[in-house]
């Protein structure tokens, strides 16, 4: 029942993406069973010339023949006929070479507008699935899902699917001929199909599994391949190149032997098949024989059953190689659904865009990921609006998840406390108007692998340059752009590797100064610049974000002590909230920071700022 209910999944899934492109599909079909029938006609055509033309016996044509085919004028010129015949067998040869480009044609563009349909679907989809998902799955996986998998199940579209309708067809044509000239030597060229088709569902299950075995080892080998790529920078700083080879020769040999124990079972498959159909072939000729030499069957009638059971044995033996392909397709439809059966972020019915402008309250909020100890325990605080609220904490004291909460990239689980802006629960906000509405900049910002200022006008497409110079120069990086020989027009490499890490921060930090939205968090997003610049971008941000609530994570005190309020976070717990002047006389865990931090250097730059 389990099976056959993922038959059922796979076929719906296929069809899902097919049926808009069907009547090319139909179209298809019908050119293939054409090209299929006027391939049938030209053995007909050589038993004619063969037994009438050649050996003067009669034969029976249809009436329609007469208005080409004179029996009076063939008997009387048979070099006539000879070449009358050939002309017959070159003009079927036209007609079903017409119908094959036509129907490959029609395949060709349903199959297309299949998987065009299926990617779109996929990256759209992918597009909509939770933050966690992602954080779940590894990259390259996913990548390998998306392209590799994508392309068998089209290679199966365009060739085998249409196969399977054409050779069923071929079959029952050639056997409706094959018994029409000679029951007995059809019912053993028949007797071999059962054998070849049990013989290819036995290989069929044992070929589905280990290609699912070899396409979840390609997956790793792309995974590794693409974090090594993605790290190569720290591959480089710590000297693991070798290391590095070592993992991917391993893994590279499991795909490596995977492959070649799917290749044996293949080679294992096509070579008892020849062997299947060689017997087949060697009994219907010698059969053949014995009743031509008997008088039963006339020598035009031999070649032409001869051809029949040729046409005929091959695309049967043809379906091992369909069903093998289709084990394969099967096997990446089920990695294809793994991603369109993961369910998508979505609002509450009737969910609101209320003003986003108002006080962010955190109401007893308990969090925990999947598996792990809880992360956030009973946080209780609320961050006025249009002021500045900082918050300060070790490493895992849960500080980015609290923001991750807001931008609800995670959703807090019933019972586990609520977030308020202005007082309407971010469950029942839109998560398209709530992302609109915070702008964040995390400490490792993410630049695509374009212009820079592509990348700081991403929030708003539309802004023209004015205004990107002016959120560059409140993000002090306007200056550095000005450096370089193309100034905004300088390609970020892939991940930002043409910029330095300051220099990735500040554009980040521009680019969601962009969005101008009435929330703005920086998560440790100035850890990367000196203290100096560090506060020249705050003073920036100060006197041009107006009524903006700022949101400030660091480590380093001078950035976080102007703020309105600071929270101190312990282990995922409240360890003090107040003033910058409160803390430090409340000898907590924010007072021994400070004192820590506060260098000479720190110092002078706080007297600076002050002053």
């Amino acid at each position: 029942m389990k099976e056959q209910s993922s038959r059922m999944k796979k076929t719906g899934l296929v069809w899902n993406f097919l049926k808009g492109s069907v009547g090319l599909f139909i179209a298809a079909l019908i050119f293939a069973m054409l090209n299929t029938a006027f391939n049938a006609v030209t053995p007909q055509i050589i038993r004619v010339a063969v037994d009438f033309v050649i050996g003067g016996q009669s034969v029976s044509l249809p009436g329609w023949t007469e208005r080409f085919f004179s029996i009076q004028k063939a008997r009387s010129d048979p070099a006539h006929s000879l070449l009358l015949s050939a002309a017959a067998i070159l003009l079927v040869a036209v007609l079903s070479g017409i119908c094959n480009y036509i129907s490959r044609m029609n395949v060709a563009k349903a199959s297309e507008s299949f998987v065009k349909s299926l990617r779109d679907s996929l990256f759209g989809h992918i597009q909509r699935l939770p933050y966690s998902w992602h954080n779940q799955q590894q990259t390259g996986e996913i990548i390998q899902r998306c392209t590799s998998d994508v392309d068998v199940i089209r290679n199966f579209i365009s060739n085998q699917l249409l196969e399977v309708f054409r050779t069923v067809f071929l079959i029952i044509v050639s056997l409706m001929i094959m018994f029409s000239m000679n029951v007995k030597i059809s019912l053993v060229a028949l007797a071999f199909i059962p054998i070849v088709a049990a013989y290819s569902g036995i290989f069929y299950s044992k070929i589905a599994k280990r290609f699912r075995l070899a396409d979840e080892a390609e997956g790793e080998l792309s995974s590794t391949v693409q974090e090594n790529l993605t790290g190569v920078r720290v591959v480089r700083a710590f000297g693991r190149e070798q290391y590095e080879i070592e993992r991917f020769d391993k893994r590279n040999n499991r795909f490596a032997g995977l492959w070649i124990r799917l290749g044996r079972l293949l080679s294992a498959y096509w070579g008892i098949g020849d062997l299947i159909t060689g017997l087949q072939i060697l009994t219907v000729i010698v059969m053949g024989v014995m009743e031509a030499v008997g008088g039963t069957i006339t020598l035009g009638e031999f070649l032409a059953f001869v051809s029949y059971n040729a046409t005929l044995v091959w695309p049967v033996r043809g379906l091992g190689r369909i069903l093998s392909e289709m084990s394969k397709a099967g096997v990446s439809i089920e990695r294809v659904a793994y991603i369109l059966d993961a369910e998508e972020e979505h609002d509450v019915p009737d969910a609101v865009q209320p003003p986003m402008d108002g006080d962010i309250a955190f109401h007893h909020i308990n969090y925990s990921y999947e598996g792990q100890k809880p992360v956030l325990k009973d946080i209780n605080f609320t961050i006025p609006s249009g002021g500045t609220f900082a918050i300060l904490g070790g490493t895992g004291s849960g500080k980015s998840t609290l923001m991750h909460l807001l931008n609800r990239l995670y959703d807090l689980p019933p019972e586990c406390g609520s977030i308020t802006v202005g007082g309407v629960d971010i469950a029942e906000i839109k998560r398209s108007w709530l992302r609109k509405n915070i702008g964040m900049v995390l400490q490792e910002p993410f630049l695509f692998s374009r212009t820079i200022e592509e990348n700081i006008r991403a929030t708003r497409p539309g802004a023209s340059l004015d205004e990107v110079r002016h959120a560059a120069q409140i993000a002090c990086v306007d200056n550095a752009v000005d450096d370089f020989t193309d100034g905004y027009d300088t390609i970020v490499g892939e991940r930002g590797v043409t910029l330095s890490g300051g220099q990735k921060q500040r554009v980040a930090i521009a680019r969601m100064l962009m969005q101008q939205a009435p929330i703005m968090v920086f998560d440790d997003s100035l850890s990367a610049v000196d203290s100096e610049t560090d506060a020249q971008i705050r003073a920036a941000l100060k006197q041009n974000l107006g009524k903006s609530t700022v949101i400030l994570i660091s480590h380093r005190i001078t950035t976080l002590m102007q703020a309105d309020r600071i929270l101190v976070l312990n282990d995922g717990k409240m360890e003090d909230l107040g003033t910058h002047e409160e803390l430090i006389h409340h000898n907590g865990i924010y007072k021994s920071i400070y004192d820590i931090q506060m260098s000479s250097d720190d110092r002078s730059l706080l007297e600076k700022e002050e002053g």
